[in-house]
C-alpha cells in the first residue's frame, strides 16, 4: 500500500468471500429471494488529486455474485470507492453491465464498540449530486430512482446492505442485498 493513508478504507484492501447473501428481487408478480455467494477482491489504486487543490485517495475493486441454488451469476460489478479526508467524504462510483452507473456519496463513522469503519452512501435520480446514469433501455423498463448502502467494516468482516429503489413492472420495488463476508 505504500505511504498512502486510505483512512476508512484502508480495511477494504484485500481479497472477501461470503456465502450467506440474501437477494431481494422483483418480479412481474410479486418478489423472489435469492441466496447468493460473492466475492469481492479491492486494490489500492492510489493517491490523486483533481485540479490540484482536492487529495483524494482511491481503491478499486470487481464484485462477482453468484446464485447459490444453480451457481449462475446474477451480478458483476466493477468501481471504486473515494475518500476525500479533508471534506470527510466517501464516495462510491460503480457500473453494472445492464446500462446502470452509480456516483453515491456520503459519510464515514468509526463506532467506539467497533474496531473499524462504517460507510454509509446514497444516490438519487434527482440528486445534483449523487446521482444515476442509465441506458434508454433501463429508464424505460427499469427505472433506477435511488441507491443506498451501509458498509461496516473491521479487520476480517465485511458485511453490508444496500437497496436499490427500482421503477420495475408498473410499480416502485426496493431490490434489497446483504451478506457477510471474510477477508481472505
Amino acid at each position: 500500500m505504500s505511504n498512502v493513508d486510505y483512512g476508512p478504507l484502508t480495511g477494504l484492501i484485500g481479497r472477501w468471500h461470503g456465502s450467506k447473501g440474501e437477494d431481494i428481487a422483483p418480479l412481474p408478480d410479486g418478489t423472489e429471494t435469492n441466496s447468493y455467494r460473492e466475492n469481492i477482491v479491492f486494490s489500492a489504486a492510489g493517491d490523486l488529486d483533481n485540479a490540484e487543490t482536492q487529495e483524494l485517495v482511491a481503491v478499486h475493486y470487481h464484485q462477482l455474485v453468484n446464485r447459490i441454488s444453480d451457481d449462475k451469476k446474477i451480478h458483476d460489478q466493477t468501481g471504486y470507492w473515494i475518500w476525500d479526508a479533508e471534506a470527510e467524504l466517501v464516495m462510491h462510483s460503480f457500473t453494472i453491465p445492464r446500462g446502470v452507473t452509480v456516483l453515491a456519496g456520503g459519510r464515514y463513522e468509526q463506532p467506539s464498540d467497533l474496531a473499524g469503519s462504517v460507510l454509509t452512501v446514497s444516490a438519487s435520480l434527482d440528486s445534483s449530486n449523487w446521482t444515476i446514469t442509465q441506458s434508454p433501455f433501463m429508464k424505460g423498463n427499469a427505472l433506477t430512482m435511488a441507491f443506498s448502502q451501509t458498509m461496516n467494516i473491521t479487520s476480517d468482516c465485511l458485511s453490508y446492505e444496500q437497496t436499490t429503489l427500482i421503477d420495475i413492472y408498473g410499480k416502485m420495488f426496493e431490490h434489497t442485498d446483504r451478506n457477510d463476508l471474510v477477508k481472505e
